[in-house]
């Protein structure tokens, strides 16, 4: 089993590494021009595309645990079918965003706060990088299809490039070509277009024999739609909080000025980093719960979750000792601003505590996922995000400023790791799943 985990975990990570990877490049390239605001456009222009992005990232997620299920219960028809289903929503999608870009703009800088200064490079940024929208909505649906089919290297592979690409484009256009924050977004866009043909390349010549005709009457089936439609829904409600929670942080960071939302976006970069290697081994958990579920194996569903939780001890631990030994390290890597350098040293103690402190509630939402358990998730974040977060926020900061916010956004992530545990037995560990 761990043999299992770990050939699904480990091209995970990799990929994964490329990710945060990406944001200290952005991070870096922006933190070593001559404002900060720079730092905060890009904060607050990533902010517009990951709460944009939460309202279909269902589309990664429920993929895989659809095709995973499927996979474990040998119905090659609902593979393929899985896989359609996805790729039907997300052009709809796709058309639907770039149609509404402008009020989408408009809208984010009412709710998204910054000085007059970040938000005009913000929204520079925005439209630019909005073009991206329909190759990052497809790769959710081949990323989550391709983890489903309990192969996470041709995912690992579309991310390497994509984003090994997209920090080479962004150097490029920002270093030589004096682009700022235009070059980082065309950077993204034109590497996620790369992302999206390299998945059609393997789509086609590793699995082409599930590609079979499409039948109107079995994509269309009500059955599979009021449930694919069902476990979606909830999964989107789930991640809009979930982004909506870190976009407020954002927001509540930029009332604090600029210097304060460089410093806690720099702290997000830990934790970012930190939940990338996590995730890679969630994303071997939705995978493998799902194959499990599907094939009914009640004992390998809960060797996998023991282990998993094994493992993530074994990831946290170190990473917390690294970053209680070396933060200013850490930070200097990002920016070699004094201001930001001489601000953040109070917060290190949240770097260090990230870890410990999240690293349940990452591989409990792989869990959830690869088993469809969709009712739950959603409600454990709607108790975490409205019913801890909010509140903590509501009496913390005002009495504490920036260690208040960051106290409650720690509590979030603990509401999220006790309360999934305390859902387990009945929605994961008992078979058949919540269906």
């Amino acid at each position: 089993m761990n043999r299992e985990i770990l050939k699904l975990a480990i091209p995970n990570i990799i990929s994964n590494i490329t990710v945060p990877l990406l944001g200290l490049v952005d991070m870096m390239l922006m933190g070593h021009l001559s404002s900060p605001a720079y730092i905060g456009a890009i904060a607050l222009g990533g902010t517009i595309f990951s709460v944009l992005y939460s309202f279909f990232s269902f589309l990664r997620a429920g993929t895989t645990g659809f095709t995973a299920q499927s996979y474990g219960a040998n119905d090659t028809t609902e593979i393929s079918y899985s896989l359609y289903r996805s790729i039907t929503i997300a052009v709809l999608a796709s058309i639907l965003i770039i149609g509404i870009q402008k009020p989408i703009a408009r809208v984010s800088l009412v709710l998204l706060e910054g000085s007059n200064e970040v938000e005009s490079l913000a929204i520079t940024y925005f439209f630019v990088r909005i073009w991206a929208a329909p190759a990052n909505m497809l790769l959710y649906c081949f990323n989550g299809w391709f983890i489903g089919m309990q192969n996470t290297r041709i995912p690992m592979a579309i991310a390497i490039i994509i984003n090994v690409l997209n920090i080479i484009l962004s150097i490029i256009f920002v270093v030589v070509m004096k682009q700022d924050v235009v070059g980082v977004a065309l950077g993204t866009v034109i590497a996620q277009y790369s992302g999206l043909i390299t998945a059609l390349v393997f789509l086609f010549t590793k699995y082409k024999n599930y590609l079979i005709k499409i039948n109107a009457h079995i994509l269309l089936d009500i059955n599979k739609l009021k449930r694919f439609f069902k476990v979606n829904t909830d999964l989107m409600i789930r991640s809009i909080l979930l982004v909506l929670t870190i976009a407020f942080f954002t927001n509540q960071s930029a009332k604090l000025g600029d210097n304060i939302l460089s410093v806690n976006m720099i702290l997000l970069q830990s934790f970012y980093i930190f939940s990338y290697f996590t995730d890679g081994f969630a994303y071997a958990g939705e995978a493998l719960v799902g194959k499990y579920i599907g094939a009914n194996d009640s004992d390998s569903l809960h060797s996998v979750v023991r282990l998993l939780f094994k493992w993530g001890m074994y990831i946290s631990v170190p990473f917390a000792i690294l970053y209680a030994l070396f933060p200013t390290a850490f930070v200097k890597i990002i920016s070699d601003n004094a201001e930001i350098i001489s601000e953040i040293r109070p917060y290190y103690i949240y770097m260090a505590l990230i870890p410990i402190i999240t690293f349940a509630a990452f591989l409990w939402d792989g869990i959830y996922i690869g088993a469809t358990a969709s009712k739950a998730i959603r409600n454990t974040m709607i108790i975490s995000a409205i019913l801890v977060f909010l509140p903590m926020w509501y009496f913390l900061m005002p009495l504490y400023g920036n260690h208040g916010l960051w106290i409650a956004f720690l509590g979030f992530m603990v509401a999220r790791g006790v309360s999934m545990t305390f859902f387990a037995k009945k929605n994961i560990l008992q078979l058949p799943n919540n269906q």
